[in-house]
């Protein structure tokens, strides 16, 4: 005989979700993807490139995050009739499913609850992750192209869009610097807590002696700023340089100089891509993350808050916020929430939920 009582969990997954669904706002997200529906259906829609991207991007991820609240509230129905058809039966499979399903609601659901936590000004923006090789010689430039490819891999595994607009590599293994843009709802609220030291510590493939060698690298997040929010740069104010893109090692890649550097004379900021097929797009591109950079200088000197949102990030000891430890045991510690797992392959491999959540709910105790 089965006896499958999880009524109070349902009724509190229930709650949870009422809350969620408020926050949301799920009549504002229908009357959103109703008029950015009309506007995708306009016939000359795609005679401007840049706006028709723009809207059946924002179209189709507001129909995602719509789907989804569907979904939780349709397998909540789904579990209770599990339960219920469990019981009647004597069932033990179907009562082992239930089990699973209350699991994995369970974990959507906190999920999403984090999600409702990213109400800053910038929160909904798509990101720019620039990760730079710090302190540790071949081993920084190592490990920072291990966080690039886990950030990457992080992105795949929930389907948004990552592209990589700049790479400098290095002379012997790994990278000096990357750029990253990551297209997706709330992508900057959420990897913004990534931003800041990262420390390695492995024993080096690249030391003769077999020395356990500890190595930074640093990670920046800003907001990809909208074209409201666009600041005005002179052409005055700027040096573009072009440059033949490359890969590891020096070797060419395009056979036309098409990469473009863009440097701010006024503040110093440099930023490049060369990931674009010609040199206008990569020159537009790099426009993009370097207007992105000035908000985030006009909003840090408004605030008076260095560190407001990418921070001063050192790559070195005494400024690291979380710890990659491959040897002499296996662990990835987040210094700031005590989050921690024991499986530092899964977390190169994009495993970085359980970090970004903890890390969201630390910054909202800490604004609190």
């Amino acid at each position: 005989m089965i006896d499958l009582d999880i009524s109070e969990q349902i009724a509190a997954l229930r709650s949870t979700f009422g809350d969620i669904r408020a926050v949301v706002g799920v009549d504002k997200l229908k009357a959103e993807i109703a008029d950015l529906s009309e506007q995708a259906g306009v016939p000359d829609l795609w005679d401007d490139t840049e706006k028709a991207q723009k809207v059946t991007s924002d179209l189709s991820h507001r129909q995602a995050e719509l789907a989804k609240i569907v979904s939780i509230e349709s397998r909540l129905d789904d579990l209770e009739v599990l339960v219920e058809l469990a019981n009647e039966a004597g069932d033990e499979d179907s009562a082992a499913e239930a089990r699973t399903e209350l699991t994995s609601i369970q974990k959507v659901l906190g999920d999403l609850e984090v999600q409702t936590l990213l109400n800053g000004e910038f929160d909904s923006h798509a990101a720019v992750i620039t990760i730079r090789a710090g302190a540790g010689g071949v081993d920084a430039s190592d490990f920072a192209e291990m966080l690039m490819r886990m950030y990457l891999r992080w992105s795949e595994q929930h389907k948004f869009s990552a592209t990589v607009l700049d790479t400098s590599y290095a002379e012997e293994a790994g990278i000096k610097s990357a750029t990253i843009e990551v297209d997706a709802p709330y992508a900057f609220g959420t990897l913004s807590v990534e931003a800041g030291t990262h420390r390695l510590v492995r024993m080096s493939p690249f030391n003769s002696a077999g020395k356990r060698q500890t190595s930074f690298a640093a990670v920046e997040v800003v907001p990809l700023i909208e074209q409201t929010d666009v600041i005005e740069v002179p052409e005055s104010d700027i040096r573009v340089d072009v440059f033949r893109s490359s890969g590891p090692g020096g070797q060419s890649v395009n056979t036309t100089d098409s990469a473009v550097r863009i440097t701010h004379l006024p503040t110093g900021i440099v930023v490049s891509c060369q990931n674009e097929k010609s040199q206008i797009q990569n020159r537009a591109a790099a426009m993009r993350v370097l207007q992105s950079r000035l908000l985030l200088v006009q909003r840090e000197q408004e605030a008076a808050q260095k560190k407001e949102f990418a921070g001063v990030i050192t790559a070195s000891w005494g400024d690291q916020m979380r710890s990659y430890v491959l040897a002499p045991y296996q662990m990835v510690k987040d210094l700031r929430t005590d989050y921690e797992v024991n499986n530092p392959t899964n977390v190169f491999d994009g495993d970085l939920d359980g970090f970004i959540n903890a890390g969201i709910k630390w910054r909202k105790r800490d604004k609190d």
